[in-house]
């Protein structure tokens, strides 16, 4: 599995080493930025690997800054992006099964890297259970995709 990977200069430290968590064991990682630590815009990094999951060229990302919350933002813009926070290795399995997540948001404010790898680990491994009832709700989230880009 091939794995786009960006972070900003707040998520920079915890991105890099968890690059190195990755490639160990065997994944392919894209480093799409940012590639230092000074000062940069989240939302360049944000949308360019969210872009490239929903343009189909991986089929994972996984972004990280200071607390998550202005990925996850720009993440979702993105048609086919669902991206989700996720603090505990609960939250990360539960985004896979129930929600088939495909961009992991990460905060290098509240995760250490052994959690933080615990909870990439478990998102990664973990499959989308496909019951009835989350097949429903994600085809429901695509429809109100579609619904909002005819509008435009």
């Amino acid at each position: 599995m091939k794995i786009a990977v960006g972070a900003d200069h707040g998520g920079y430290k915890l991105k890099s080493k968890l690059i190195k968590f990755l490639e160990a064991r065997g994944y392919g990682v894209a480093d799409l930025g940012t590639h230092s630590p000074d000062a940069c815009d989240y939302p360049a990094v944000g949308c360019k690997v969210a872009a490239s999951v929903s343009g189909g060229q991986f089929c994972r990302g996984i972004l990280i800054c200071k607390t998550g919350i202005g990925f996850s933002i720009v993440a979702n813009k993105l048609p086919g992006i669902r991206a989700a926070l996720c603090l505990s290795k609960q939250q990360a399995r539960l985004s896979r099964q129930h929600n088939n997540a495909n961009v992991l948001v990460l905060s290098a404010n509240y995760l250490s890297l052994k959690k933080a790898s615990e909870l990439v680990e478990v998102w990664l491994k973990t499959e989308f259970s496909a019951q009835p009832r989350h097949a429903r709700r994600v085809r429901q989230i695509a429809n109100i995709e579609r619904r909002i880009a005819h509008r435009r």
